[in-house]
C-alpha cells in the first residue's frame, strides 16, 4: 500500500551523448533509438499501475566528471529539485520493457531495497568482484549468487542516505573507478554498488528473475517465436552477442514492443 496516497515512482535514465567524448577517451555512442520502445512501454504499465514516470534526459553533471551510470544515484535530489513527492522508486534501465500485464512490483518491495539475482554474464562478473575487491575494498568478498544485476531496482526515502554513500564513493575514488572501467572492462557503478550493499548491511529483497530477465540471448530466449514473453514479466536486451551498433537491441526491443502494445500505445 502506498503511504499518503504518494505515488510510486518508476524512474529511466535517457541522456543522450551522441557526439561527445567521454571521461576514458571513447567517443560516447547515443542508444536513445531503441529506448522509445522502453519509455513508452512503461507509460503504459504506470498508467495502469497509478504510477508516474520520471525520465531524466539531461546530465546532473558533465559525463566527462562522472558517467551517465552513477548519475542516476542522485534521483532523490532530483525528484526534490523537481517537487515531485513519492513513495517508492523503481529504477530500470532504459532497454527494459515491462509486459502490460506485468504485476505491480511495488507491492512485492515488503519497502526493502529490491533487485534481481545477476543470472548470466558469469565470467564478467567474477572478474568484476575480483578486482574490485583487490583495488577498492581491501580483499571483501562475497559469494557470486549475492550478485544483483543494477538494472531493476526499487528503494525509498530510507534509503537516501546510502545513496549518499554510493555517490561519496564515487567521488573519493573518481580517478581510480574510470581508470579501473578502462582497464578491465568490468562495468562502472554495478559492481561497488554491490559491494556497498553487502559491506553496509543494507536491507534487502531478492525478486525472481521474471521480474529482470538479463542475458536473455545466452539463455536461448531471443528466438522468433519470442519464448520470454511467457516466462517472464520485464525483459532486459543486454549483452546481444553481434550487436554492432546497438542493430539487435533496437529489432528485440521493436519486435517486442509492436507484439505487446502495437495497438495499446
Amino acid at each position: 500500500m502506498q503511504s499518503n496516497m504518494k505515488k510510486n515512482i518508476v524512474f529511466i535514465v535517457d541522456v543522450k551523448l551522441q557526439g561527445k567524448q567521454t571521461e576514458v577517451g571513447r567517443w560516447a555512442k547515443s542508444r536513445s533509438n531503441p529506448y522509445k520502445f522502453s519509455i513508452d512501454s512503461w507509460k503504459v504499465w504506470c498508467d495502469k499501475n497509478d504510477c508516474e514516470l520520471f525520465i531524466l534526459n539531461d546530465e546532473v553533471l558533465p559525463h566527462s566528471e562522472m558517467p551517465i551510470s552513477w548519475q542516476r544515484y542522485y534521483i532523490f535530489d532530483l525528484l526534490e529539485a523537481n517537487k515531485i513527492e513519492y513513495d517508492q522508486i523503481m529504477y530500470v534501465d532504459a532497454d527494459t520493457i515491462p509486459h502490460p500485464d506485468c504485476p505491480n512490483v511495488f507491492e512485492m518491495s515488503d519497502r526493502k531495497f529490491c533487485f534481481v539475482h545477476n543470472d548470466g554474464s558469469y565470467d564478467w562478473v567474477l572478474r568484476s568482484i575480483e578486482n574490485y575487491s583487490k583495488y577498492f575494498f581491501n580483499g571483501y568478498m562475497f559469494r557470486y549468487d549475492h550478485y544483483f544485476d543494477s538494472g531493476m531496482l526499487i528503494f525509498n526515502e530510507t534509503h537516501r542516505e546510502f545513496f549518499n554513500q554510493i555517490l561519496s564513493f564515487f567521488h573519493n575514488n573518481k580517478k581510480q573507478l574510470i581508470t579501473a572501467e578502462k582497464t578491465w572492462h568490468v562495468g562502472t557503478d554495478q559492481t561497488p554498488v554491490n559491494f556497498l550493499t553487502h559491506m553496509l548491511n543494507i536491507d534487502y529483497k531478492v525478486l525472481p528473475y521474471e521480474y529482470n530477465m538479463v542475458d536473455m540471448a545466452r539463455k536461448e530466449l531471443l528466438l522468433e517465436h519470442m519464448p520470454f514473453i511467457d516466462i517472464g514479466w520485464i525483459y532486459q536486451y543486454n549483452s546481444i552477442p553481434d550487436n554492432k551498433d546497438d542493430q539487435l537491441t533496437y529489432f528485440w526491443m521493436e519486435k517486442t514492443f509492436n507484439k505487446l502494445y502495437g495497438d495499446k500505445s
